[in-house]
């Protein structure tokens, strides 16, 4: 048997109860696999649960709960958010799972005998809330970089010597340059290995709870090193048909999790083990609200299932199509590169603008259309070759966004094709055709068909029932490879058309007032305020050919890093077209490089080179001021190609 495509979600912490931000990255894996199905592949979804931390242990002891009812019982919510957007996953793999427990004692084993893990002694800071060590110098007043209390831990434990595959992993990256995605991501990757790697602790004291050591029960496997094998353990290794599946053809996560766990520390876990690593390794952004990440503790988090319901009640959608919007809504949002603000309005928005006006629209007027003048049957004139055009031409875009798994692109080029037809239609205006009579009527009206069906196919993966419920309106069983797209006749001449049912009722303005946010309460004034930088004397005006003088393009930041002996700057290299500028800039006290590195700027590219510290400026950021006179970068409000004008 042919390898099967293999593609997993990170094992979900059971801290918490699901939001849409654990729902992405299901629905990101289950587009992925539905596009592989199509394509003839077949595939293995792994999604579940990662049980075994310390503090899962503490929080269901300090609950007076047994700890495996509690994992039992918070496990159980991330299946049923998975159910309620019907993520067809194959496994749930929990980690508390014998098949696990057999796996991870082995790798260990492995790694071990292969020199890779030895005794020594911890001394240090341990962050129980993260699952994670922190360094002396990231403390600060008694708490880890995460805000969390850490607690002073000294005893013998077990070593991973992760130091050892620092240049195995740049030289990985470097001739594997797909390997990491996005690319923005894997720079930060190469400057965290960069700037050095130690060997990890990966054992705690054996506090009852957790997986022993193999031949030493005093120690249990810390939680990370543990939850990363569960992707090799659910193939069967070391037993059985494990190659079948391995290696995994995509691991996808939120950016969190990628640097440290997944770009690294689980690579070298697998070269250490000498076994095959992950074909592609993939992390989208967050969902945030304003400059927060979606968080249960915040209390900004979205149940998939309110959005769902929200749909059903509000909107009037059928259960499985208001499941099919929440998916679309997902999908159509993915922070790829950087963050995604998503909320109740902007779903709605999208939902009022990609699927009531175009989607809906256009299988409306087609089938509305192909009953007034066409008695209901599918013309046997031939397709419009623009038409034929535009499904193949939309059909690439998709096929190239699925090879950096550009997902948000992928549906796109599946709404963009509705959008061609939906004006397609007010072009050739069939109406107009019917009262000259014209020759042409039928082939417009069939070509109108032949899209909708085409792109029905291609936004299957994202709204699998949406997909059908349109094909059932065309009277036909819709596309099932992904080769008939833009290939096969999807609707043969003569076939009897259903009757047009509206799919997305139209969600009216009160219902968009209601959704959105409400002003947040003002703040009391404080009763001292820092004195604020003198406002500088407003420039006089300019004429208008003085102003384009100024050169301003999109840029995007690829590495950065503090200029050392100095304050406020930052050294930057700024992808500006083909181009690669350094640029300094005063921004080291309201950025650090975590927030740069990926970020687009705004650049005025024709500035004259400035030394600055002894280094060359070759361009300045526009930024404004906040209140306290700190700089605020400028950024597009969406995705725009490196080296745009600005104007």
């Amino acid at each position: 048997m042919s390898k099967r495509y293999y593609v997993t979600t990170p094992i979900y912490y059971v801290n918490s109860v699901p939001h849409v931000g654990h729902a992405l990255t299901m629905l990101a894996c289950d587009i992925c696999t539905r596009y592989q199905r199509m394509q003839g592949r077949e595939t293995y979804f792994l999604t579940g649960t990662d049980e075994n931390g310390l503090k899962v242990y503490e929080a269901a002891i300090a609950a007076g709960e047994d700890p495996i009812a509690f994992v039992d019982r918070i496990s159980q919510t991330f299946r049923d958010c998975a159910d309620s957007l019907d993520i067809e996953y194959d496994v749930f793999f929990r980690t508390t799972s014998e098949t696990h427990r057999k796996a991870a004692q082995k790798l260990f084993e492995v790694i071990r005998d292969r020199g890779y893990i030895y005794m020594d002694k911890y001394q240090g800071w341990y962050d129980v809330s993260a699952e994670t060590f922190v360094k002396e110098s990231e403390v600060v007043d008694g708490k880890s970089p995460d805000g969390n209390p850490v607690r002073w831990v000294e005893e013998d434990n077990w070593f991973f010597k992760l130091s050892a595959f620092e240049k195995p992993l740049l030289e990985k990256i470097e001739n594997e340059p797909d390997w990491l995605i996005p690319a923005g991501r894997k720079n930060e990757v190469v400057s965290f290995i960069k700037q050095g790697l130690r060997d990890v602790c990966i054992t705690r004291t054996n506090p009852g709870w957790g997986i022993p050591v193999p031949g030493d029960d005093s120690k249990v496997i810390y939680v990370w090193f543990d939850a990363l094998i569960n992707y090799l353990a659910a193939t069967g290794w070391p037993d059985g048909n494990w190659q079948d599946l391995w290696p995994a053809d995509v691991h996808w996560m939120a950016k969190e999790i990628f640097t440290r766990f997944h770009a690294t520390m689980w690579p070298a876990m697998l070269m250490a083990a000498d076994l095959p690593l992950p074909k592609a390794v993939a992390a989208h952004g967050w969902f945030v609200f304003g400059d927060s990440k979606m968080s249960k503790s915040l209390g900004n988090v979205i149940a998939p299932d309110e959005l769902v319901t929200f749909y059903t009640e509000r909107a009037g959608c059928a259960e499985p199509i208001a499941k099919d919007v929440v998916r679309f809504s997902l999908a159509r949002s993915l922070p790829y590169d950087g963050d995604t603000n998503y909320t109740r309005e902007e779903v709605a928005r999208i939902y009022n603008a990609d699927l009531a006006n175009d989607l809906g629209n256009a299988l409306n007027r087609s089938l509305s259309m192909a009953h007034k003048f066409c008695e209901g049957i599918m013309p046997s004139a031939a397709v419009d070759p623009a038409a034929h055009e535009a499904i193949l031409r939309h059909k690439k875009l998709a096929e190239d966004a699925m090879v950096p798994l550009k997902l948000d692109d992928f549906v796109s080029a599946g709404i963009d094709l509705v959008r061609w037809l939906n004006k397609y239609v007010d072009d050739r205006a069939p109406w107009q055709l019917a009262k000259e009579n014209s020759p042409e009527l039928p082939a417009v009206i069939g070509s109108m068909l032949t899209v909708v069906a085409n792109a029905a196919g291609m936004l299957k993966p994202i709204i699998p029932t949406v997909s059908a419920e349109i094909a059932r309106q065309l009277g036909v069983s819709g596309v099932q490879k992904w080769s008939d797209i833009g290939e096969a006749d999807l609707i043969l001449a003569g076939t009897h058309l259903g009757n047009p049912e509206p799919i997305f009722p139209r969600l009216d303005k009160t219902i968009m007032e209601e959704l959105k946010p409400q002003a947040a309460p003002a703040e009391p004034k404080a009763e001292k305020k820092p004195e604020k930088k003198a406002a500088p004397e407003p420039p006089s005006v300019i004429e208008f050919g003085d102003f384009m003088k100024v050169n301003l393009k999109v840029g995007r930041v690829i590495e950065a890093e503090p200029v050392e002996g100095s304050e406020k700057l930052m050294k930057l290299q700024v992808k500006v077209g083909d181009q690669m500028r350094q640029i300094l800039a005063g921004i080291k006290k309201k950025y650090s490089v975590e927030d740069l590195i990926g970020r687009q700027v705004i650049v005025v590219a024709n500035l004259k080179p400035a030394k600055l510290m002894g280094h060359e400026s070759q361009g300045m950021l526009l930024a404004a001021d906040d209140e306290d006179g700190q700089a605020i970068l400028l950024q597009p409000e969406a995705e725009a190609p490196e080296g745009a004008n600005v104007h």
